[in-house]
């Protein structure tokens, strides 16, 4: 269990950055854990302590330093139907507000390697952003999309294909996509939102 501290330091600005995905072994190399994945990535990149479970908020998650300011890494372990349970408990223990919150995942409608940063957007039918939008009460918050749309989508139900692993040629992309949105949460932590999406976008 990780010790959390029990205070917020407030002469730091405290950023939340959260990855989804579904806890488990299986769901490692599948579409819908991008979002886990960038998160791994981002922590290196970001020198970043390792993750640790928080049972307070069923995550794993890092606390550190970067660029003088407070960061939150965090991984839901409530599958990614639930993921707003974690993000909102992290938020309200921080003290965090909304516009400092970044979440990094997956999207069906956006083809596959392209990625978008986006606020104030609609779920789309991702239920872990549904869930996000649910508990916090605003779609005011960040969001790195990494594009998952391939053709096999016309012929696999939508449910099915985000827990699909991916083939050879879309692996290669996808690792560049993973470091891509690692890349492009950073910017938004140093440049702010509106500078990283002119770069990004």
């Amino acid at each position: 269990m990780l010790c959390v501290p029990c205070y917020v330091i407030n002469n730091y600005f405290m950023k939340l950055i959260v990855g989804l995905g579904n806890p488990g072994k299986k769901y490692d190399n599948t579409w819908h854990n991008l979002g886990f994945a960038a998160i791994e990535e981002l922590r290196a990149v970001m020198d970043m302590p390792p993750l640790k479970k928080s049972v307070r908020f069923k995550a794993d998650i890092s606390v550190g330093t970067y660029a003088s300011e407070r960061v939150v890494l965090a991984q839901p372990l409530t599958f990614m139907n639930n993921s707003g349970e974690t993000v909102q408990a992290i938020a309200s223990f921080y003290k965090i507000k909304f516009s400092d919150i970044t979440v990094i995942h997956d999207d069906i409608d956006l083809p596959l390697s392209k990625l978008r940063l986006t606020k104030e957007s609609s779920a789309g039918g991702h239920n872990g952003i549904k869930s996000i939008i649910e508990h916090l009460g605003t779609k005011g918050f960040n969001r790195v999309k990494i594009g998952i749309k391939t053709s096999k989508l016309e012929k696999i139900p939508a449910a099915d294909y985000v827990l699909m692993s991916w083939d050879k040629k879309e692996k290669i992309i996808i690792k560049e996509q993973i470091k891509n949105a690692a890349e492009a949460t950073k910017d938004i932590s140093e440049l702010g939102l509106e500078k990283a999406m002119n770069k990004w976008n």
